[in-house]
């Protein structure tokens, strides 16, 4: 369930000048809605943080920025509104999901239910201006994200990581090291870090990465990251998720 509660609770868990300079964007943001449009609405900037609390966390995939054509963008990394067409690399998502589980492809794209079972669903920017990809890439929101994502390297749960593609990956492996954590060597395209946080890493599920592996990467298509990530989650005594909860 969504819950303001569930921000301050980060909020609280996070340095206090990230916490400030957060609150900072959200009333520049706001004061620049006056003559542009800025997704996702207001409301909605933070909701990556509010239906996931720290203690929740089982996972995070993170997106780069929001979707920016209108209806689309809902806070929630890969997430559309039900009934809103689906974009392309959500499409790949679960198109690999139903390959990797044996399940049908769904429907909606809103991904809220993952979230709702601590799927962090997370952005490394948190708006855009309409029409515009990365238009506010240098508004200043990855220090609230980069610092998100190292609080999660520091929670005491099992979590998985989804490094799909490089700008994910170079930004947990920084969020990794900044928490003082150690990887132990890759073993079938797993980085393990202090036994309960683990990296699955792969080529993004965009059209035009999805299906070839680069970089030292795999494809997305093909890499099995659910069952993957159920399996690590089990083998160190946490809950399966339920990926195939959706519409």
């Amino acid at each position: 369930m969504k819950s303001k509660q569930n921000i301050d609770t980060w909020f609280a868990v996070l340095p206090s000048d990230v916490a400030q300079k957060a609150n900072e964007l959200l009333a520049q943001v706001n004061d620049m809605r006056a003559d542009q449009a800025i997704y996702p609405p207001q409301d909605d900037i933070l909701n990556a943080l509010a239906y996931t609390a720290p203690d929740d966390v089982r996972a995070v995939i993170l997106g780069q920025d929001p979707y920016h054509g209108p209806g689309q963008a809902m806070g929630l990394s890969f997430s559309v509104p039900a009934g809103e067409k689906l974009p392309p690399s959500l499409r790949n998502i679960y198109k690999e999901m139903a390959a990797d589980l044996g399940c049908d492809m769904p429907v909606s794209g809103d991904l809220t239910p993952w979230a709702s079972q601590g799927v962090l669903l997370l952005n490394t920017t948190l708006t855009v201006r309409e029409h515009a990809a990365n238009s506010h890439a240098k508004l200043g929101w990855q220090l609230l994200t980069s610092h998100v994502v190292e609080q999660c390297f520091r929670q005491p749960q099992p979590i998985v990581f989804f490094a799909w593609g490089r700008h994910a990956q170079q930004l947990i492996e920084k969020a990794a090291a900044a928490a003082g954590m150690t990887a132990a060597p890759s073993v079938d395209g797993c980085v393990t870090y202090a036994s309960s946080k683990f990296v699955l890493a792969s080529t993004h599920p965009s059209p035009l990465s999805a299906s070839r592996a680069a970089g030292g990467m795999p494809a997305f298509l093909g890499s099995r990251p659910f069952s993957k990530a159920n399996a690590l989650l089990r083998g160190s005594g946490a809950a399966p998720i339920d990926w195939d909860c959706l519409a």
